[in-house]
């Protein structure tokens, strides 16, 4: 267990990468073989975290350690957590036939015997921008009561974080006047038009979005409380989904979602006008290695991390 009473930065890797087809957590962007996860834990080291957590599945451990983990172990506390579709609250069997984990609110969930302070949630294939790791670290040091119910997530402008090469799923989020969010809807299929934007509906019709709309990246900042918050949500989630158990999921978005409904805690929408880079279809790695080589000769980061 670390020590320090620095944020953490809990980053999830689980997943594998279904429309990309293959571990993208681990492909190379940078110069000499770097993933993008190299960059974000350079970021966020440089803003002050100083305990990183690695949400992973079992099966990777071994080639994600080689890969990722021993180098970052040089620099910082490391915690390996394993997301796993068995493990679940009392009661409840995972279903012979499901394939994926449970979602990234169960990914979360997984850390709480691993985390006692103010942390960070991102996705390892996210490229989010060193502004944003700065804004949210200040929030987090902010938080000296472990179990305030006051969180927060980083509201991008939805143009900044499109690819050209298919659809990209983003909580659409609405903010009240002071900055708070009183409203977030995932949209799982966001695709850019000619002349618009567009999410797709469940009967395959589509509506238009703003372009600078503000939505989440699934970069999050909790307290501890959480946890406890995540418990009885993931238990009413699986109670709920029944019918659907062996592809529903358990989303950070729709769990926010619920807890504002409820009136359980509160989100403060942290604005950045940083740039999205990310790698949700192989054919994103040339946009994103040509943005870390800009990137590299502006001097945000050196040529060898």
């Amino acid at each position: 267990m670390n020590k320090t009473t620095k944020p953490a930065l809990v980053i999830m890797a689980a997943g594998m990468g279904s429309r990309y087809g293959g571990l993208k957590q681990m492909d190379p962007v940078g110069p000499n073989g770097e993933p993008i996860i190299d960059y974000s834990i350079y970021d966020a080291l440089k803003a002050g975290f100083d305990h990183v957590v690695f949400i992973i599945k079992k099966e990777i451990e071994k080639e994600f350690r080689d890969v990722i983990g021993k180098k970052v172990e040089e620099k910082t506390h490391v915690t390996y957590v394993f997301q796993d579709i068995n493990d679940l609250p009392e009661g409840f069997t995972a279903p012979s036939n499901r394939e994926k984990p449970w979602g990234t609110g169960q990914a979360v969930l997984c850390c709480k015997d691993h985390i006692k302070t103010p942390f960070a949630v991102i996705n390892a294939d996210d490229l989010y921008g060193r502004g944003s790791y700065q804004v949210l670290y200040e929030f987090l040091e902010n938080i000296k009561d472990p179990s305030v119910r006051d969180y927060s997530l980083v509201g991008y402008v939805l143009k900044n974080t499109l690819t050209d090469h298919g659809t990209v799923a983003r909580g659409v989020c609405k903010a009240n006047t002071e900055g708070y969010l009183e409203e977030i809807n995932e949209r799982l299929r966001i695709k850019r038009f000619p002349d618009s934007v567009k999410y797709e509906n469940e009967d395959g019709s589509w509506t238009d979005l703003s372009e600078n709309s503000i939505v989440s990246l699934n970069f999050w900042g909790f307290a501890p409380s959480i946890f406890e918050e995540l418990e009885t949500g993931f238990v009413d989630f699986l109670k709920a989904d029944e019918t659907d158990i062996e592809k529903a999921e358990f989303l950070l978005p729709n769990f926010a979602g619920d807890l504002l409904k409820a009136n359980r805690a509160t989100f403060k929408v942290l604005p950045t006008q940083e740039r999205w880079y990310g790698v949700t279809y192989r054919e994103d790695m040339p946009r994103v290695r040509l943005a870390v080589e800009k990137m590299i000769e502006e001097g945000l980061y050196p040529k060898n991390l």
